[in-house]
């Protein structure tokens, strides 16, 4: 059975809803589809919170991003759509797009409107399953960028933009009749909302480590192999004489967050490594090492997750890229960050995403960026 609807907390969720109903406008429900990776899920927020001036908004998301967007005031109803596996196939696909369909808002009284609002889906994930979904979910108009391979099944289709930042991308969806708009100032912020659990697990794993030196988050992790720069230890062990470290990561990277960890106590007197060397992998939520994050003075970390995380809680990151380049659209937001790559090699970028093995086999992008040069680079942001 398909995990059921997850609904933000009705305290917070008030402030969108006042600015849509003082606005006298007629509302339209925004139904919002993102199935794709963690990062992808944090750079929606900005979509979801203009929505969210317009009207109620419900989105989509898959079982491992859903916890990254809880308390967000901006949604009505978060909806899990498990599509690898208890909504898998043709029967997972309209049962979920039965729940999305019943989840609509109930049409108002006759004498106060004649019809059901307009329901707008916006296909921030552009494949042909998803525009499926909005479609058998009721969605009169279907908003998607023109290079997606759910075109067919779209309305409207907007423009993608090569040379602007995903954040800014997925927020045009929203305006697809001004392509020339230019976001306003801070409206590409991306936004997370950690609970007062995540805060407290976040304490607890701070207390007794606080002094005068800055905290330095280390996010070695990543689900593309060769997006792992490999010398985070060496980094540790460089920065923990002058700062104090914390290793983020999930379960699986706790075997790495183990190395790095050692390697940066070896660096200090053994009366002071405890307090010097936090190892959180396996130990927080995503909101919990987002909340983590936000603490930190700075984030070193892969092209993954936690460099989208850093621009939600505006610490300063440098994040890392060997198969991939920032003008992808996935760099840091976050002010002050800088990108630490290798320019210059002929083969760079191979991949959008980072194969699991370097094509030619060298993988110099990630074995020639040293860890002097990276720890060069905190240091610049960090004076």
């Amino acid at each position: 059975m398909a995990a059921p609807a997850v609904r933000t907390s009705g305290k917070t969720q008030t402030e969108p809803q006042e600015a849509w109903q003082a606005s006298g406008d007629e509302p339209r429900e925004a139904l919002v589809v993102q199935t794709s990776f963690l990062g992808d899920a944090v750079l929606t927020t900005p979509l979801i919170a203009e929505l969210a001036m317009r009207g109620p908004v419900d989105v989509v998301l898959t079982p491992a991003s859903a916890p990254l967007l809880a308390n967000n005031p901006a949604i009505r109803h978060l909806f899990i759509y498990d599509k690898r596996a208890d909504a898998a196939g043709l029967m997972g696909l309209w049962q979920t797009s039965m729940r999305l369909r019943g989840r609509r808002a109930a049409p108002p009284a006759p004498a106060r409107r004649e019809r059901r609002a307009t329901r707008i889906a916006y296909l921030a994930q552009g494949s042909v399953r998803s525009a499926t979904l909005a479609l058998l979910a009721g969605c009169e108009e279907r908003v998607g960028f023109a290079t997606s391979p759910g075109r067919l099944l779209y309305t409207t289709r907007v423009t993608f933009r090569d040379d602007r930042h995903h954040a800014e991308r997925l927020w045009r969806l929203g305006f697809p009749s001004q392509p020339g708009i230019e976001p306003p100032e801070g409206s590409l912020q991306p936004r997370l909302y950690p609970s007062v659990a995540d805060t407290l697990a976040v304490d607890s794993l701070l207390a007794g480590t606080s002094d005068d030196r800055p905290l330095v988050a280390l996010a070695p992790g990543s689900a593309w192999g060769t997006k792992r720069w490999p010398f985070y230890a060496d980094l540790a062990r460089r920065l923990a004489p002058r700062a104090r470290i914390a290793i983020i990561g999930g379960a699986g990277d706790t075997d790495l967050g183990k190395e790095i960890a050692e390697s940066a106590r070896s660096a200090v007197p053994r009366k002071h490594a405890a307090q010097s060397v936090i190892d959180a992998t396996g130990r927080l939520s995503l909101l919990g090492s987002a909340d983590l994050i936000g603490r930190a003075s700075a984030l070193v970390t892969n092209d993954s997750s936690p460099s989208h995380l850093a621009s939600a809680m505006g610490t300063r990151t440098i994040t890392i890229f060997g198969p991939t380049v920032p003008e992808f659209g996935f760099g840091p937001l976050a002010r002050r960050s800088k990108p630490a790559g290798l320019d210059g090699l002929p083969c760079r970028p191979c991949h959008h995403h980072g194969p699991d093995r370097c094509p030619l086999g060298h993988w110099r992008c990630m074995r020639d960026l040293d860890a002097e040069r990276v720890e060069a680079l905190l240091t610049s942001i960090l004076d």
